[in-house]
């Protein structure tokens, strides 16, 4: 965690979580960044709001803009090597609260890649969140989509939010639990 202070260099949409709200913070909203993780960052503002800045809208915190790049190199892959890539670009999407990729959180149930009778692939994702009533869904569901497309050789892309089974701990992995001290 960076937990450094700095102030707005311009107006920036946010996302606020839980809630999953988007909203306009105005220039010189002080902010502390608490999280920088899968090209996002977490701050909190000086008047007590956790939101999420996008990569792309890092230069209003100082930051490089991040700007998302092919998984893969580009060229024939196949059904495997696109799945293994798959896995790879969930492994960059973080949930804003908490410092762990949603695979090693457990949050991905799913992910399977079909060839397309047209050429390419298409990976479809089910994933649930660590609570049913938590609004950060649609923007991490969104993230990850977004992530795979980008993926050599996926030409569709589905994330699909599910609650059954219902989320618990004993989903994530070893080297999650460690990182959270549960271990």
């Amino acid at each position: 965690m960076e937990n450094s202070q700095t102030e707005l260099s311009r107006d920036c949409e946010v996302t606020q979580i839980p809630s999953g709200n988007k909203f306009m913070l105005p220039k010189g909203t002080k902010v502390r960044i608490t999280q920088s993780l899968g090209g996002s960052y977490t701050v909190m503002t000086d008047n007590g709001f956790m939101v999420r800045i996008e990569g792309e809208q890092a230069d209003a915190i100082g930051k490089e803009v991040v700007k998302h790049v092919e998984a893969t190199p580009a060229g024939e892959l196949s059904k495997d090597e696109i799945e293994k890539a798959v896995w790879n670009q969930l492994r960059t999407c973080y949930d804003p609260e908490i410092p762990v990729n949603i695979v090693e959180l457990g949050l991905v149930y799913e992910c399977q890649v079909t060839p397309l009778a047209e050429g390419g692939f298409q990976a479809d994702v089910k994933m649930t969140l660590t609570a049913p009533g938590c609004g950060m869904g649609g923007p991490i569901s969104a993230e990850a989509q977004s992530k795979i497309q980008k993926v050599p050789g996926v030409k569709q892309a589905k994330v699909e939010l599910v609650w059954t089974p219902p989320w618990s701990a004993n989903r994530m992995s070893e080297a999650a639990k460690l990182q959270l001290g549960m271990l």
